[in-house]
């Protein structure tokens, strides 16, 4: 911001150069702003205009994956802690019964069976804090 008083025809004014953008300058006189068009050419700045291009994202962040009907591996929908399991090896489950309680972001999930059949293996047991897509349970 640059501050100048200039006499013209005997009238003092008082001009303050607030922005100057490519040749177009933003300038207030004695009060009033005005935005004037520069006869010149235009001079480049040296300090360079950060341009951000959008966030990519790796395929499936940010994403529940739900695992397919034939999947026979349970996995962990979002980091998390292990608080309770309802079943045990050797159990038969249906589609759609609870497997585990699992805490994720002070929030409590229920880990379901997304197929009938047996379990063949759990792979986590109550307290074990887990990663997102770490195998929970596996279903024969």
């Amino acid at each position: 911001m640059k501050k100048f008083k200039f006499t013209i025809s005997g009238n003092q004014y008082d001009v303050q150069i607030n922005d100057i953008e490519d040749n177009i300058a933003d300038l207030e006189v004695n009060g009033t702003q005005y935005k004037v068009e520069i006869h010149q050419e235009v001079k480049r700045n040296k300090t360079p205009k950060l341009v951000r291009k959008p966030v990519q994202k790796a395929p499936g962040e940010g994403e529940i994956r739900k695992m397919s009907s034939k999947a026979k591996a349970i996995k962990a929908p979002l980091p998390g802690t292990i608080l309770s399991i309802a079943v045990k090896e050797g159990d038969t489950v249906t589609k759609g019964q609870t497997l585990m309680v699992m805490e994720a972001m002070k929030m409590e999930n229920l880990i379901m069976a997304e197929a009938d059949g047996t379990v063949a293996a759990l792979k986590v047991s109550a307290g074990q804090s887990v990663l997102q897509d770490d195998v929970l349970v596996e279903i024969a």
